[in-house]
């Protein structure tokens, strides 16, 4: 019978109460969020619940809309088809809510944090990354600096207020190099959506980048190892729906409230995440790239900590704060926030803006 709401009742009662009878026993219900980090008395929405709103929030957050102009493995991309950050998280947000669906899980919350994992990363991904962690006394992790970005940095130094299941499962979704299933929980997500994101992350990237290496040329299709497509198919439609199809039977078999996958595709997208960093992330164009990329970081590190952060005047670059700053501190949390909230082509009309010789005219003087 289909579910059809009645007029006159709160549609956001409803669609609780239709979650508790629906979605499974382990998915995070909305009703049950341990709420925002600072409580707001229009929170009750009459039609949007919690996560909802959580997701609207981060859609229409200018940092979410600079991710498409941030690089996702090729630098400033000229062709049209390579991912940028902004497809790398459309990607996780729908392998996530196809895994979420399949397992009845809250698929809103799940949606939530994928659209807002990638928030904090920097220009130039993960060279921008390295630098300014080198750079930044405190150092720099993008899943940290995106927790950041949501709770002061966005809207205009308000944040977005989220709910504690996104904001931790945006700060919980990073693995880097380690296991992907790790034995230590507590760095897992808390709740079973947070813990989604975090595969779907993975299963996302590996994927799209070994098409994307394909695309450039740096990759042809039986570079794979044979072991490895014998496991998750050959072309990537098939890989990706292999990778997503294992974790939800797996975890459906063992219905414990975990996720889990097979050994072999286990052992197969391991393999694979060794074979991209070996033969594509550290590839010597894309290395390269990456090193001019960390020198226009640390020219803008170095110039604004002397000089300020400031703002375009026309063609010219203006300081706003002439080098004063409150303390060292200070100096070093503004310019880290400052650069990482810069898109590739923005870093880069800055640097040329700064550093690079103009043609003289006569007229602008």
């Amino acid at each position: 019978m289909a579910y059809i709401p009645v007029v006159g009742t709160s549609i956001r009662r409803q669609l609780e109460e239709r979650e508790e009878e629906i979605l499974s026993p382990y998915a995070m219900l909305n009703k049950k969020s341990a709420g925002r980090r600072i409580p707001e008395e229009d929170d009750e929405c009459d039609i949007r619940m919690p996560f909802e709103r959580d997701r609207d929030r981060i859609t229409h957050a200018k940092t979410f809309r600079r991710l498409k102009h941030k690089t996702q493995v090729f630098l400033a991309p000229a062709g049209d088809h390579y991912r940028t950050r902004l497809t790398h998280v459309l990607e996780v947000s729908q392998i996530a809510r196809t895994i979420s669906s399949a397992l009845c899980l809250n698929a809103t919350l799940t949606e939530a944090i994928a659209l807002g994992h990638d928030l904090g990363h920097t220009p130039f991904g993960h060279a921008g990354e390295a630098t300014l962690n080198e750079l930044h006394p405190g150092g720099f992790r993008h899943y940290v600096h995106s927790l950041r970005v949501v709770d002061f940095l966005e809207n205009h130094g308000k944040g977005l207020n989220l709910t504690y299941e996104v904001r931790n499962g945006i700060v919980k979704h990073s693995k880097g190099r380690n296991d992907i299933f790790p034995e230590d929980e507590s760095e897992l997500p808390e709740t079973l959506e947070g813990q989604v994101v975090r595969v779907a992350d993975i299963v996302a990237y590996v994927n799209h980048d070994m098409d994307d290496a394909l695309r450039a040329g740096i990759l042809a299709e039986n570079d794979l190892p044979d072991d490895i497509c014998a496991v998750i198919g050959e072309r990537h439609s098939k890989r990706t729906g292999a990778m997503v199809r294992d974790i939800i039977v797996e975890s459906l078999t063992a219905g414990d409230g975990r996720l889990h996958v097979s050994k072999d595709m286990l052992q197969a997208i391991t393999d694979l995440r060794m074979f991209l960093y070996e033969r594509v992330y550290r590839y010597y164009r894309v290395h390269n790239e990456f090193e001019k990329a960390q020198h226009i970081i640390r020219g803008l590190y170095s110039y604004f900590m002397e000089h300020g952060v400031g703002r375009f005047n026309g063609y010219q670059w203006v300081s706003a704060l002439e080098g004063k700053w409150d303390n060292d501190t200070d100096a070093h949390r503004q310019v880290c926030d400052f650069i990482a909230g810069m898109t590739d082509r923005y870093a880069m009309r800055i640097y040329e803006q700064i550093f690079l010789p103009k043609p003289w005219n006569a007229t602008d003087y």
